[in-house]
């Protein structure tokens, strides 16, 4: 596949952030509601936009935290080099994170001591020993006081006190000098008494070293995203920089702004030029459109591009090897090991994948539909044309390796380490061998693309098999979905068997694909509950306490890190306190959390080294084990936890839950492990839930989750899935300013949730995305009517002055922000021939505004409520002059600049309708079949099509996937007027359709009646 034309390279001027709240000058900025963006405007035109400030960057702020969060970090660590002469130094702070930089010289043990929430439990704790000492006259026991401290975790809570700068440093004074064992004081002057620093300038950075390190921030962000915008290029830059100190924070941001100019550079723009010129009045300093957001760009890398083109070629080369159908058919129709059959679907796709002979293939299959069984079958139709050993496992993590090799049974690695065997070892593959990879969501492009080059030259085939609507690859990822929507042909299983209940395997396929009526059966079937954060995290908390305690194995998962090991301390305290658990001792984690005898725990890095004493069973990161002891130097004795519902008998034996494995021999952790790479694993994030299955699910759903979290969360449990959403939090991809929403409901937040994927494409993808947002009619008409509103302000300005108002209430209407709405509504009059220079003054001498606070408002309900029908009635009803079926031609435009740009856009939503309409007629989209065939007679077919072009036109401007022709119901005044034109235009189809129909069985009579003859009973 070769990339579009507009694939280029190039650098962007760089500017400025600039934020505004208020009218700024002769210019405001607005956020627009058509646009779901700003627009700089005189404040002759402002009123149109009605909604809330936004950024000048024309994004919403969440989307640029990461590459300001990074920035002000390195701004503070140079603003505290000026001011007090301290040296920074990198950190490592463990797997898949940045490192952290901290100031030279300052311990763990004092970040750790001033760490809030650890100084409350332990200033507790304190307290409940000293008032266990005065009611027993004796120190508590080592395990008394873990049951104390549980019980200062379940007590504390971070509540703010009031009390004077000069007690708080004297406090803090204190614990550092008690921590640091000497003067806290002197120590920080020896901290900060360092040479004289270098502080830079912008222009001390020479411009070859701004375009290496360009290119080094490409090359990083590349390994990890497949496409970026500005602010990821900035992130990285500020990361790169973190280790100068510059004088100023203005030299700083230059120089990372530089940078990021330089990594543009360098990169692939994927976004396309527009479509249509913008007036001068909307364009910024730098001739760039208002109408595209500044740092919305979407680049690439010519190697990702290359990567996946190479994916492309193999999945569609079928010269791979192959099993006989005969082979394949023999093992379909047999039960396996434990009895079970294959499924229709399971034996379909299996079949096709072993006799297609593509070199790349692809399994598709949703959360409990049986994966595993059909690729334990695939394995034993190979092996039985191959022979034994010719199926070879990778996995993206070693766990799921792992359970990939417990499954069919079969050599396994993961891709990372099967990589690096290759690189030391020369480890390849062999010819006609069959390469599974499972979990390939969670794969990265650049890996796969290696992996199966290799195949591809030992003339092995490389089978893919996950499901792209989980979550995806923390690196550059997106292939395994575009491998599996390039094709046709797909190999797809559908039929779910996970569940206990038949609606809810139903009702995951619709979380699956978005379908938000889902909501309401969960709803219906009291799977969700609402409320603020602290009422649903207790409620989601004590579900999974009841479901444990009832020998049930179940996960709790939170959408958070704080949230995961805010929950796991609550459990492991109210486990010490009702006596599930009796740790003597403990050892503190990671995290600030403690472990000891009987906890669960969770391994976050893979330690091939620390093994089992058979050495069958070594620590990978993400698996869970068991406590069984504690050692005196900080070191654990860990054994394998075969599910959340595992449990310590008085023994020390472990009560197994999992099925089909035994307790595999304890493994020691060094004490530097431990405190690195250990949590306790009560509860877990959904990437760590995804592959797992338990008897239920109880979830944490914030209103930032994604539509790939929240399904991967809930189809974790077969007899039950239990949503509780928190409606307290701020919803940053429903809200320009994200904030407590009083009319939040569960509907509402999972709604946005379904609506937000988060899940990343591929290069190819976002090439086709990208014009399809920026090409869509949903942003040509939002640009339509912004310019239409601004070109036409002094008209209705004018009007409105004229109408019969007093100079002040005419002000007023003219200033309200519902102006914008009114005057939207005068050119959808005007569109349906109403006489609008005798209609306004008529209704505002209707009635007069005397209790009005809204006088543009109430005008608008009045133009709304007069214009609802087209001018004229019978013959004399003039058609209404729209565009696409939809949005109301603007009249009585002067400025030839402004005409030009309306023209142009009017023309490219027609041409757009066309296609969109011929696109899905081609495809056979599933909405399509309510259109019905189209008629044979030409003037019948001419009306039919363009009847039909209005629904797909109003699809695409309200961006509808549904199979209903118009999808889900109207929520917006405007839409409602463009839905009730949509389905006219659909009724007049059908009745078109309806009419060719009586015409050919009419015609059909005739024929017969001509035949048989007159007065024949036919």
């Amino acid at each position: 596949m070769v990339a579009p034309s507009h694939v280029t390279t190039g650098a962007h001027p760089h500017q400025p952030r600039r934020w505004t709240a208020r009218t700024t000058g002769s210019h405001s900025v607005k956020y627009s509601p058509h646009l779901h963006t700003h627009v700089v405007i005189s404040n002759k035109a402002k009123t149109v936009l009605d909604g809330k400030w936004r950024s000048l960057d024309g994004r919403p702020m969440h989307a640029a935290v990461v590459a300001l969060s990074e920035l002000h970090e390195a701004v503070f660590a140079d603003h505290m080099t000026r001011t007090f002469g301290v040296s920074w130094e990198a950190r490592e702070m463990g797997r898949d994170r940045n490192p952290a930089w901290t100031i030279t010289g300052v311990p763990e043990e004092l970040v750790a001591e001033f760490s809030t929430r650890a100084h409350h439990i332990d200033a507790e704790k304190n307290r409940l020993i000293d008032e266990y000492v005065s009611q027993h006259g004796r120190q508590p026991s080592n395990a008394t006081i873990l049951k104390l401290r549980a019980q200062a975790t379940l007590a504390t809570r971070a509540e703010k006190q009031v009390r004077s700068l000069a007690d708080l440093t004297a406090e803090w004074r204190s614990r550092a000098t008690k921590t640091l064992g000497r003067d806290a004081t002197t120590w920080a002057r020896e901290v900060s008494d360092n040479d004289k620093p270098l502080l830079l300038r912008a222009d001390d950075v020479p411009l070859d070293v701004i375009g290496e390190l360009g290119r080094s921030v490409v090359e990083v962000v590349g390994e990890k995203r497949s496409t970026w915008r500005r602010w990821n290029l900035m992130a990285e830059a500020s990361r790169q920089t973190m280790g100068w100190r510059f004088a100023t924070m203005q030299d700083r941001e230059a120089i990372v702004a530089m940078v990021a100019d330089a990594s543009e550079f360098v990169s692939l723009r994927l976004t396309p030029p527009e479509f249509a010129a913008s007036p001068v009045m909307f364009r910024r300093p730098d001739g760039t459109s208002v109408f595209r957001p500044k740092s919305s760009t979407v680049f690439t890398s010519e190697s990702q591009l290359a990567a996946e083109d190479r994916l492309l070629e193999r999945a569609a080369n079928l010269t791979g090897p192959t099993v006989p159908l005969a082979t394949v058919e023999k093992i379909t129709r047999r039960p396996d090991a434990d009895g079970r059959m294959l499924g229709d679907d399971q034996a379909d796709a299996l079949t096709r994948i072993a006799v297609s002979g593509r070199m790349l293939d692809v399994l598709v299959g949703p959360a409990g539909a049986g994966k595993t069984t059909a690729m334990n079958a695939l394995r034993r139709a190979w092996e039985a044309e191959h022979g034994s050993g010719s199926v070879v496992g990778l996995a993206p993590s070693a766990v799921a390796a792992q359970v990939l090799a417990d499954d069919l049974g079969i050599e396994t690695e993961n891709t990372a380490k099967w990589w690096q065997n290759h690189l030391i070892h020369g480890t390849t593959f062999e010819a006609r061998q069959l390469v599974i990879i499972d979990e390939a969501s969670l794969a990265g492009a650049l890996s796969l693309d290696r992996i199966t080059h290799l195949a591809h030259e030992a003339g092995a085939k490389v089978l893919l098999v996950g499901d792209y609507a989980q979550l995806q690859s923390v690196d550059a990822g997106g292939a395994f979905a575009m491998i599996a929507r390039d094709r046709a042909d797909t190999p797809e299983l559908v039929d779910v068997h996970r569940f206990t209940h038949t609606w809810e395997k139903t009702a995951s396929l619709e979380l699956r694909h978005g379908r938000t009526h889902a909501i309401d059966t969960y709803l219906t079937h009291q799977r969700i509950t609402d409320g603020d954060a602290e009422a649903m995290t207790d409620a989601a908390y004590n579900a999974w306490r009841a479901d444990r305690d009832a020998g049930l194995i179940s996960v709790l998962i939170a959408e958070t890190h704080d949230d995961v090991t805010a929950l796991n301390g609550r459990a492991r305290a109210d486990l010490i306190l009702n006596k599930t658990l009796h740790p003597d001792r403990e050892v503190e984690l990671r995290d600030g959390t403690a472990a000891g005898v009987g906890d669960t725990i969770i391994t976050r890095l893979n330690k091939r080294e620390l093994r089992t004493l058979a050495g069958r069973d070594w620590v990978r990161n993400g698996d869970l084990w068991t406590v069984t002891a504690v050692g005196d130097d900080g070191t654990l004795t860990i054994a394998r936890d075969y599910g959340t519902g595992a449990t310590v008998r008085d023994d020390g034996t472990i009560r197994a839950r999992r099925r089909g494995r035994r307790f595999g021999g304890g493994i020691v952790l060094p004490a530097s492990y431990v405190a690195e790479h250990v949590d306790l694993g009560y509860a877990v994030t959904a990437y760590r839930a995804q592959g797992i299955t338990t008897d239920t699910a109880h979830v944490l759903v914030e209103p930032t989750s994604t539509r790939e979290t929240f399904y991967v969360a809930m189809t974790r449990g077969r007899h039950a899935n239990h949503a509780y959403v928190t409606l307290d939090r701020a919803d940053d991809h429903a809200q320009p300013h994200p904030g407590n929403d009083p009319h939040a409901t569960a509907r509402s937040v999972l709604y946005g949730v379904l609506q937000h994927s988060g899940a990343e494409r591929s290069a190819h993808e976002t090439i086709v995305a990208e014009q399809e947002q920026w090409g869509s009619i949903a942003q040509l008409a939002a640009e339509y009517e912004t310019i239409a509103a601004a070109a036409q302000h002094d008209r209705w300005a004018t009007l409105v002055r004229g109408s019969g108002l007093t100079d002040e209430q005419a002000e007023s209407a003219i200033e309200s922000e519902a102006f914008g709405p009114l005057t939207a509504g005068l050119r959808r009059a005007e569109a349906n021939h109403h006489d609008i220079d005798a209609l306004l003054p008529r209704l505002v001498a209707a009635r007069g505004f005397g209790d009005a606070d809204d006088i543009a408002a109430v005008l608008h309900y009045r133009v709304e409520r007069a214009t609802a029908r087209p001018a004229g009635s019978g013959r004399t009803r003039k058609p209404p002059r729209l565009i696409a079926g939809l949005i109301p031609q603007a009249h009585g435009v002067i400025d030839t600049e402004m005409r030009t740009a309306l023209d142009e856009r009017e023309s490219l939503i027609e041409h757009r309708a066309d296609a969109v309409l011929e696109v899905a007629l081609t495809e056979s989209a599933p909405w399509t079949t309510a259109l019905g065939t189209s008629p044979t007679d030409r003037r019948r077919a001419a009306a039919w099509r363009k009847s039909a072009r209005v629904v797909a036109a109003y699809r695409d401007r309200y961006r509808i996937t549904d199979d209903a022709p118009l999808g889900a119901p109207p929520e917006s005044a405007a839409q409602k007027i463009d839905a009730a034109r949509a389905r006219a235009a659909l009724d007049k189809v059908r009745q078109l359709v309806a009419d060719e129909s009586r015409q050919a069985e009419a015609g059909l009579l005739a024929v017969r009646r001509t035949q048989h003859g007159p007065g024949r009973n036919i």
